[in-house]
């Protein structure tokens, strides 16, 4: 195998190895809620209804989400390095096309193809930093990633105000133009191969279908739900997920090297890290969707004052994750991550117990809390998720861990709907309250961990 893939890239290619990562995934995040906060001035551009013009976000999300485990899969085939550079040329193409758009069909239609590309990004991103970091720095590497992740879903709707505030909304997907050449430039001269494998894994096409069907019918049955879509319509949905579903794993079983990664699934560390995944990031989602309305409709602050009052949420998330990429190098992720993640609970349960009239000093160490634990938790758990596969596995493994991430996030953002329809008047209170509640069954999971052995 290439020595590349077993010890690292030496520090000058190091650094830009990680660059092009950087830019890729910070773009790929990015552009999931970028296009929010301009739906309106879009719809109204392209002569589309509101209701409409969310299948500018829906379509993004859902491409991502169907095919991400099969570009993992395809990593591991032909190599992440191939996967990361096509995925970089598809988004560039794709954000160009979004930019050129002229009707609500045509920028549709970009946006699931842009997905495609940013599911190759999210793929095989943590499989590379497993090259690219040797083995005993690899915790710094994913402390890098957990940063960039955190500060691009953050970053989103402030980047998008700044920019509609000098430009059109086509802006927002042009400036993917330039950071994807530089991006693909940077990923052709310093990525690392994967190395030589001895057998190839086989592609299954019938897996890949079903893989998009279940998350596809999974998501859509989701957010039917929650805003109260047809019991009927969700009623088929869900049988349909059911039955392909169950189709889906049942063959997963039988394959030798799965598309759905259930020999990963079967190594305890991995699982437990899994669930934690995907409870702290559905906590997270219904506290940072909830709150605005909280803020602005509860509280009258306006729209840049709620701005300013998240913000400490990533701030702290930016500060912790690189630390805590160095602190996996000496304590159990087990523990760190029970750790944060009981911080997060105990922020989330403060914001759910605010006075009725709170100063901005009440708001903020609370947000500060809730990000430091969750920035605590996330490079210690992703760094689990990929050290306990096998490195030939880094792929799938690479896979799950965004998987993980979308599902939590797209839960929380349907739950978010249901306690606001469910409870009118108290629905930011109960969702935080859920929250608080997900946040500690993470911290129990985490913790399971510690008596699992450490991934070397």
């Amino acid at each position: 195998m290439d020595k590349s893939s077993t010890d690292g890239l030496p520090v000058p290619l190091r650094y830009g190895a990680i660059l092009t990562i950087v830019i890729g995934i910070a773009m790929a995040v990015l552009d999931g809620a970028i296009a929010n906060v301009a739906l309106p001035t879009i719809a109204r551009d392209l002569n589309a209804s509101p209701a409409s013009s969310i299948w500018i976000v829906n379509a993004y999300q859902i491409a991502i989400v169907v095919s991400l485990l099969t570009l993992s899969f395809l990593g591991d085939m032909f190599g992440y390095r191939r996967v990361y550079q096509c995925g970089l040329v598809l988004f560039t193409l794709t954000s160009l096309l979004c930019a050129l758009s002229d009707s609500l069909l045509t920028l549709t239609l970009a946006r699931v193809a842009q997905g495609f590309g940013g599911a190759a990004l999210m793929s095989v991103n943590t499989a590379l930093i497993r090259l690219i970091y040797p083995q005993r720095r690899l915790g710094r590497g994913m402390g890098i990633n957990s940063f960039v992740v955190a500060v691009s879903s953050a970053a989103g709707p402030t980047l998008a105000s700044a920019i509609l505030s000098v430009a059109s909304w086509q802006w927002l997907f042009l400036v993917n133009v330039p950071l994807g050449i530089i991006a693909l430039l940077l990923a052709i001269k310093f990525l690392p191969p994967n190395g030589a494998r001895s057998t190839m894994p086989k592609f299954d096409l019938p897996s890949a279908v079903m893989n998009a069907l279940t998350f596809g019918l999974l998501i859509t049955a989701l957010s039917g739900f929650a805003q109260g879509q047809s019991v009927s319509v969700v009623g088929v949905e869900i049988i349909a997920l059911l039955i392909t579903g169950w189709l889906f794993v049942r063959r997963q079983l039988r394959l030798p090297v799965p598309l759905l990664p259930v020999d990963l699934l079967r190594i305890p560390l991995f699982s437990l890290s899994i669930c934690t995944s995907v409870c702290s990031f559905c906590a997270q989602m219904l506290a940072l969707v909830s709150l605005p309305f909280f803020l602005q409709t509860t509280l009258g602050r306006s729209e840049v004052e709620s701005g300013i009052l998240l913000t400490p949420w990533p701030l702290a998330t930016m500060v912790m994750a690189p630390l805590a990429g160095y602190l996996i190098e000496r304590v159990h992720a087990g523990m760190l991550g029970a750790l944060g993640l009981a911080m997060m609970a105990v922020g989330l349960f403060a914001l759910a117990i605010l006075p009725a009239a709170p100063a901005d000093i009440d708001i903020v160490w609370r947000m500060a809390l809730c990000g430091a634990g969750f920035g605590l938790f996330q490079s210690p758990n992703n760094h689990t998720i990929i050290t306990a596969a096998p490195r030939q596995r880094s792929g799938g493994a690479s896979g799950m861990l965004g998987t993980a991430r979308l599902l939590g996030q797209s839960s929380g953002a349907a739950l978010v709907a249901l306690m606001f329809n469910l409870f009118d008047t108290t629905g930011t209170h109960v969702s935080l309250l859920l929250a608080g509640l997900l946040a500690l069954l993470a911290a129990v999971i985490s913790g399971l961990r510690v008596t699992q052995p450490r991934s070397t």
